[in-house]
């Protein structure tokens, strides 16, 4: 199919849709070089269509009116970047019914409607591509799908917000409680007004469910991610993770084993030898691990106009691409495996606890004596005096165990006489303890 152009058709003109229009017009050349044709925005949804905007653009291409662009039988790629589930997800569905290709953003959008979504585009033949919904301006996605395809991946994990980085970063470096280095991201933009998606893990959930689904060919709903946040994290706890040889990031987690998985987002200690404990502010990385491949990792702004611009303009070039040769709708692969979640029994790994001891003789072999009888040892341990010698605070690292153990273990500590309070107690990554 020879063309002169492709038309595009944008939803929204925030921050990434201001970028895809910068990059469309200031990287003509390149396109034509790799395409052998240009491309154009044609029509832009926007909410008010005489807002003032950053970005000159004739008021020609704006319209406030949906079936301008999904109607118009000249666009042949749509560019969802609004944001949002419902509206996102009803323009989506005419887009792909009317034959046009569709690029998104909207990582809600596709962790809860992702594969209702890729199936109705395979079955009109068209491409869905959704790149930018993770990572930012990584292509972690393509790089899964197609640089890795031919691997058995094991494990996928990640920094993939760049909101709870920065603050970790800064509670970490400069000692700033988590008020105030939350308040330092909104004032930056790094955080929104309302941070709770990203403070409490749930933009990394959603980030995760789709990585997963990719990473190991298998069926992922948002509810199969076991989710906590940060907002409870406290500076005590990240000082004795650094005097520990420890740093605290949030980590998305998804591993597989006898096909079954396990996909989770929590706050965790890294060894500072692990490749992500060096990721800062508000970075994003995720660190792959495969059978053949051995160690990979991917790295990059998480978020911005332009990065996240860029990848959503890779995924309209290979739209492109696949438009030229006539092979849209064929790129697409179900899901290999339904979903089966590893039970507790079946998850391991190491783990770090705080908690206050009564400061007397044979309290501490108390503690030994309850995990030595569910099989847990200890890989570190400090000890601090509190309150005039009445009590010790006490922090342990486990060697690896069993979540079901672990679970237990805390449950009895709790019953212990000279146990007086379980502070905290948080996963363990990167100590090379298999």
């Amino acid at each position: 199919m020879k063309k002169d152009y492709v038309s595009i058709g944008l939803l929204g003109l925030g921050t990434v849709g201001s970028g895809v229009v910068q990059l469309v017009e200031n990287h003509q050349d390149e396109l034509r070089h790799q395409l052998g044709c240009g491309v154009k925005v044609k029509s832009i949804l926007v909410r008010n269509t005489e807002k003032e905007r950053d970005i000159q653009i004739g008021q020609t291409f704006l319209t406030s009116n949906p079936d301008d662009v999904l109607q118009d039988p000249e666009i042949d790629l749509v560019v969802e970047v609004m944001g949002g589930i419902e509206e996102a997800k009803e323009h989506i569905t005419k887009a792909i019914q009317a034959k046009k290709h569709v690029v998104t953003a909207n990582k809600d959008l596709i962790a809860l409607h992702g594969p209702e979504l890729q199936k109705s585009a395979v079955e009109n033949g068209v491409d869905l591509f959704y790149e930018a919904s993770v990572g930012g301006g990584i292509p972690i996605l393509r790089g899964l799908t197609e640089g890795l395809v031919s691997d058995r991946l094991k494990k996928v994990m990640g920094i993939v917000n760049g909101t709870t980085n920065y603050i970790l970063t800064k509670m970490e470096e400069e000692g700033q409680s988590y008020e105030d280095a939350l308040k330092k991201a909104q004032e930056l933009g790094f955080a929104e007004a309302d941070p709770t998606a990203d403070v409490e893990g749930l933009d990394a959930a959603r980030k995760m469910a789709i990585l997963a689904r990719l990473a190991f060919s298998t069926s992922v709903d948002l509810d199969d991610v076991e989710v906590e946040g940060i907002s409870k994290l406290s500076l005590e706890d990240l000082h004795y993770g650094q005097k520990l040889g420890y740093t605290m990031k949030l980590i998305g987690f998804a591993q597989v084993d006898d096909n079954k998985l396990e996909v989770s987002v929590q706050p965790t200690f890294l060894s500072k030898s692990h490749p992500l404990s060096s990721v800062k502010n508000e970075y994003n990385a995720i660190y792959v691990q495969g059978e053949a491949v051995g160690e990979t990792m991917f790295y990059g702004p998480g978020a911005g106009s332009l990065p996240t611009a860029t990848a959503v303009m890779a995924d309209v070039v290979a739209v492109i691409k696949n438009l030229l040769l006539e092979v849209n709708g064929k790129s697409a692969v179900a899901p290999r495996y339904e979903s089966v979640l590893k039970s507790p029994q079946e998850r391991f790994g190491q783990f770090y606890f705080r908690l206050h001891l009564a400061d007397e003789v044979g309290a501490f072999s108390q503690i030994t004596t309850l995990f030595n009888e569910l099989d847990i040892s200890f890989e570190k341990i400090l000890q601090t005096p509190l309150n005039k010698g009445e009590l010790a605070e006490i922090i342990i690292v486990t060697h690896t165990v069993s979540l079901d153990n672990f679970q237990e273990a805390l449950m009895k500590l709790r019953d212990l006489s000279v146990v007086k309070d379980v502070i905290s107690y948080y996963r363990v990554e990167g100590n090379g303890d298999k």
